[in-house]
C-alpha cells in the first residue's frame, strides 16, 4: 500500500470490539477484531470486565496502525447502547459494567411504565420503558448495591469510559445519551424529571455534547500503545444501532437497516421522533439533526448460539461453524411442519416489552429432525424482527427497501427466509461490519475527507427478492400462529420465570 489516507470505525460491541480502516473512497483497507467475555453468574445477570474491554479497543487499533504504512487521519467511535458502570473520580470503574442484557431491574421498568410518569418520560426521553434502560438499572444498582452508589462519582457506558481513558474527560455524545432514558432527545439536555426519578443529578452524568465532537492529545504511552501519533483525532461518534443505518446506506426515508448480530433490530431514520407508548419503538439520536426509530430485539445470534451449543453440542466459533450448521435450512419448507421457536431466551424487547418471556419450542412430533429445529430458531428470531416491522408500518412509517448486515448475511439461506417472511426487497450492502463503517463515514465527513454520506454502488448491492407464495404461507398462516402463540402462553412465562427473576432481584 502507498501510504493510503483512511480513517478507522471502531465499535464497541457486546461480543467483541470490532475495527476497520476505510479509505475516502469507501474501500476497506484491513479488519480487526478482538472477542471477550460476558459474565451471567445467575439468570437476568449480564456484565463485563470493563478493563478487558479497553484492552480489546487498544489491540484493534494497534493491529490496523501496525499493519499500514501511515497513520489514520481519525478513529471515530461506535458502541452498544445501554451499559452502566459507576465509577470514581478517576474513571475507575468500581464493579462490572451491567450489560444491555442485564435483567435485574426488570420489575423496576414495569412500575415505571404503569406509572402516571411513564407515558412522559417515554415520549421525552425516546428509550423504551425497560431493563435494558440506563434509568431503571440505575434505581436497581441503588437499591441493590449501596456500598457502590455511596461511592460513585459518576454512571457511565463502555463508550464513556473508553473516552475517559483516552482524554480524562466524562462526555457523552446525543447518540448514547439518547439511549439511557435520562435524556431529553427534544432539547438534548438531561431530563430533570427522569433524573429526579433515578434520584440523581446532572453531576453523577457526563457531560453531552454531538456525535462529531473531536479530540485529540493522547497521552503519549496511551498514543505508543495505539502505534500512533499522539495528536491523532479521535471523533466520540454515536451508538451501534445508528451507525449501523449509516453504514448500511440506510439514512433516507423508506430505506431501513436490519442487524444481526449477538441481538439484532430493525431501525428507520427521519428528522422527526416516531413515539408510539403501545409498542414504544425507540427514537434514538444519529446526531443533532436525524432520529433513528425502530425497535430491538435481545435474541438475535445469541439464541442461535445458545442452541447450538447447549442442545446440540456445537461449538459455533467461527462464520464457517454458522455456515454449516445453516447448510440445511432450504431443505426444509417454511412453518417446519408445524414447528414454532419463541427466541425469548434472555426474555425479550420490541415488540412485547417483556423480560419475564421465555423460549419455547412448540409443535414437536415424531416428525421432527435436527434440521427442522434449526429452521425453526431462524424463523423464530426473523419472525421477531418481523413483528416490530409491522408495529413500524402501522405507525405510518414507510418501508419500502431493507438493508441488511451482520454476520448473518453471511447464509443466503438465512437472507432469503429473512427476505420471504417481510416481502420486502432484501440489499445485503456490505458485508464489513456496519456499525463500524458508519463510525468511520462520519469520521470521514467531519474531516473533510468525503462532502456527503456515501450511497451505495449499485455493483456492490446483493439483492433478494421475496418468493411471493412463501411470503403469502408466512404473512397469513405462520406469523399468525407466532403472534397467539406468545399471547396464550404470556401469563404462564411470567409464573415460570417469577421466581428466577426474584432470585436475580434480590442478589447483592
Amino acid at each position: 500500500m502507498n501510504n493510503p489516507k483512511y480513517v478507522i470505525g471502531i465499535d464497541i460491541g457486546t461480543g467483541s470490539t470490532k475495527a476497520i480502516a476505510v479509505d475516502p473512497s469507501g474501500k476497506v483497507l484491513i479488519t480487526a477484531q478482538v472477542p471477550y467475555p460476558t459474565l451471567n453468574s445467575i439468570p437476568a445477570v449480564s456484565e463485563q470486565v470493563p478493563e478487558i474491554i479497553w484492552q480489546a479497543f487498544i489491540k484493534c487499533i494497534h493491529r490496523i496502525s501496525s499493519a499500514l504504512v501511515t497513520p489514520p487521519q481519525a478513529i471515530c467511535l461506535s458502541s452498544a447502547m445501554h451499559s452502566v458502570i459507576p465509577v470514581d473520580g478517576n474513571g475507575n470503574a468500581l464493579m462490572n459494567m451491567l450489560t444491555w442484557a442485564d435483567n435485574r431491574s426488570a420489575s423496576i421498568a414495569t412500575r415505571i411504565k404503569q406509572s402516571a410518569q411513564g407515558k412522559k418520560i417515554y415520549e421525552q426521553t425516546g428509550t423504551p420503558l425497560h431493563a435494558m434502560s440506563p434509568l431503571s438499572k440505575i434505581i436497581w444498582l441503588q437499591h441493590n448495591k449501596s456500598d457502590i452508589t455511596d461511592k460513585a462519582f459518576k454512571y457511565i457506558s463502555i463508550k464513556e469510559y473508553i473516552w475517559y481513558k483516552l482524554f480524562q474527560v466524562f462526555e457523552i455524545d446525543y447518540s448514547i445519551a439518547s439511549a439511557t432514558g435520562l435524556f431529553n432527545i427534544h432539547n438534548l439536555t438531561w431530563h430533570a424529571e427522569a433524573l429526579g426519578l433515578a434520584g440523581i443529578g446532572v453531576n453523577k452524568l457526563s457531560h453531552p455534547v454531538n456525535t462529531t465532537s473531536l479530540r485529540s492529545g493522547l497521552n503519549k504511552t496511551v498514543a505508543a500503545q495505539f502505534h500512533i501519533p499522539a495528536e491523532t483525532p479521535f471523533l466520540i461518534g454515536a451508538s451501534d444501532g445508528c451507525m449501523a443505518n449509516l453504514g448500511s446506506f440506510a439514512i433516507h426515508p423508506g430505506i431501513a437497516a436490519l442487524t444481526i448480530g449477538t441481538s439484532g433490530a430493525i431501525r428507520v431514520c427521519g428528522t422527526n421522533p416516531a413515539p408510539d407508548f403501545n409498542t414504544m419503538p425507540f427514537n434514538y439520536r444519529l446526531d443533532d439533526e436525524i432520529f433513528v426509530s425502530g425497535g430491538p430485539i435481545n435474541n438475535g445470534g445469541v439464541a442461535l448460539k445458545w442452541y447450538a451449543e447447549n442442545l446440540l453440542k456445537r461449538e459455533l466459533a467461527t462464520q464457517d461453524d454458522y455456515y454449516d450448521l445453516l447448510e440445511s435450512l432450504h431443505d426444509v419448507q417454511p412453518g417446519c411442519n408445524g414447528l414454532l421457536f419463541l427466541p425469548y431466551i434472555l426474555g425479550e424487547r420490541a415488540p412485547i416489552w417483556n423480560s419475564e418471556s421465555c423460549g419455547v419450542f412448540f409443535g414437536i412430533t415424531a416428525q421432527h429432525k435436527q434440521e427442522h429445529f434449526t429452521r425453526a430458531v431462524i424463523e423464530g428470531i426473523t419472525m421477531s424482527l418481523y413483528q416490530i416491522a409491522r408495529t413500524l408500518m402501522s405507525g405510518g412509517m414507510e418501508i419500502n427497501q431493507i438493508n441488511v448486515s451482520g454476520g448473518f448475511v453471511r447464509s443466503d439461506s438465512w437472507v432469503q427466509i429473512l427476505t420471504n417472511i417481510f416481502g420486502k426487497k432484501i440489499c445485503l450492502v456490505n458485508a464489513d461490519d456496519a456499525s463500524a463503517m458508519g463510525a468511520a463515514f462520519m469520521g470521514m465527513k467531519t474531516l473533510g475527507m468525503i462532502d456527503v454520506y456515501p450511497e451505495a454502488e449499485a455493483s456492490e448491492i446483493k439483492t433478494y427478492h421475496p418468493e411471493q407464495l412463501q411470503h403469502e404461507i408466512y404473512a397469513h398462516e405462520i406469523f399468525p400462529r407466532f403472534e397467539h402463540l406468545y399471547k396464550s402462553l404470556a401469563l404462564d412465562m411470567a409464573i415460570v420465570r417469577e421466581p428466577i427473576i426474584h432470585a436475580a432481584h434480590s442478589k447483592n
